[in-house]
Formats: C-alpha cells, structure tokens, sequence
C-alpha cells in the first residue's frame, strides 16, 4: 500500500435508528425550506464571531484531494461596501440594458430585480467567495487544484445554509463580470470572484415572491 498523505483514524459518530433517521431527514426539510433568497435587509449589527462561525462552517465542505480552493473575504468596511455596490450596479446596469436576452429578462420579471443593490449597502455584512484556480507553493510555484468549480460550489451551499440556520437571511448575487471584485479586495492572479452573499437580519417590512418549489417526483428518479 502506498504511503498515504494524511494518517487514517477512526471514524465516530452516534448511531442512529431509522426512526431517528426519519425525523431528523423530515426536520432538515421543513427547516430548509423555509429558506428564502431576500433582497430587502436590516441595518441591525451581527456579531463578528456569527460570521466567523458561518465561514468555519463553510470550510467543512468536502474538495478535490482536499486542497480547499476557497477564499472568503468577509466585508463590514461602510466605504467599501459601497464602491462594492457602484462597481456592482455599473455591471448590473449594462447586464439589464445590454447583456441579457429577452428571453432572461422575461424569466427575470416575476421575481422583480433589476439593476439597483442597495443591499451592498445596507446588509451588515459581505461575504465574497473567491475560487482558487491554482494554489501556490512558498517558492511562487504553482500547485495544480482539483474540481475547482464543484468544491467551491460545495462550500458556498454549506454556507447558505450555515446562514440560515444561524437565523440570518442572504441573497446569492453575481454581477457579470466580477472582476471588480478582485481588484477592490486586492486579491492574488490566482484566485477568480465566484459570489457574492449580503448577510443579515430580513427588514421587517421585508417582501418574497410567492414561489413553489419543485416536487420530489420533478427532480429526483428512484432506480430500486
């Protein structure tokens, strides 16, 4: 057997019976479906140590020969939140005016955007996730990275929920292209803005769509 990278120990974890089984999966559910993307935010301050949390929380996700090809860069800064938010609806702008299709811009109307964030501004908290195409090692040599896309998508998912469930609500936002971001974060050539997340408590006056959920049956097929 091959030397292996990491020492291997014992996996534990409590068991579970098929009833527990069953509650805890319905549970899960019912909690995750009362999830909602929101565009309407409170002011009200989070605690630092929530997002910190939420992060650590994001970081669990599994990756490619576990390289963890993320980096979240968590923004409270006023003044850059809102060249952030300039930058943004410079962008969006275009995207809504020029970019976008008919087509898109038909598929779009029901759930009411456009091209104004103003939650860049107001939401307490930004979180911008950053892929890592490549890693880099001390001496500036590149370290290859594996299904970059797919593990950072896995760590962004952990963190929406990780966001709801500490009682907070987000909006998954990609303004096209990102650029902007990496150079207002001043971040590395190797690392590319995936999304944006605005974190914080709902405005009380807060609005959704009133959207139903596929069925089971329109996305999962049993094979037993």
């Amino acid at each position: 057997m091959e030397e292996t990278r990491y020492p291997f120990i014992p996996y534990k974890r409590e068991f579970v019976d098929a009833n527990q089984l069953v509650q805890r999966s319905k549970e899960l559910y019912q909690f995750m479906d009362t999830r909602r993307s929101v565009r309407e935010f409170a002011d009200t301050p989070v605690p630092r140590e929530v997002i910190e949390n939420i992060v650590k929380t994001a970081s669990t996700a599994p990756s490619g020969a576990h390289m963890q090809p993320w980096t979240f860069c968590v923004v409270s800064n006023k003044e850059l939140k809102s060249k952030i938010r300039e930058a943004a609806e410079k962008e969006e702008f275009e995207s809504y005016h020029k970019r976008m299709s008919e087509e898109w811009l038909e598929d779009l109307a029901p759930l009411g955007t456009d091209w104004n964030k103003p939650f860049l501004d107001i939401a307490p908290w930004i979180i911008i996730v950053f892929k890592k195409s490549y890693g880099l090692l001390p001496d500036g040599t590149k370290k290859k990275y594996y299904y970059v896309n797919e593990s950072v998508g896995l760590a962004s998912g952990f963190l929406i929920s990780a966001i709801h469930n500490a009682g907070l609500v987000t909006l998954t936002h990609t303004p096209s292209p990102m650029n902007f971001l990496s150079e207002l974060l001043n971040r590395p050539e190797n690392e590319k803005p995936f999304l944006l997340l605005p974190i914080g408590y709902p405005a009380t006056d807060a609005m959704v769509p009133d959207l139903e959920r596929k069925s089971l049956d329109e996305v999962c097929v049993f094979y037993e």
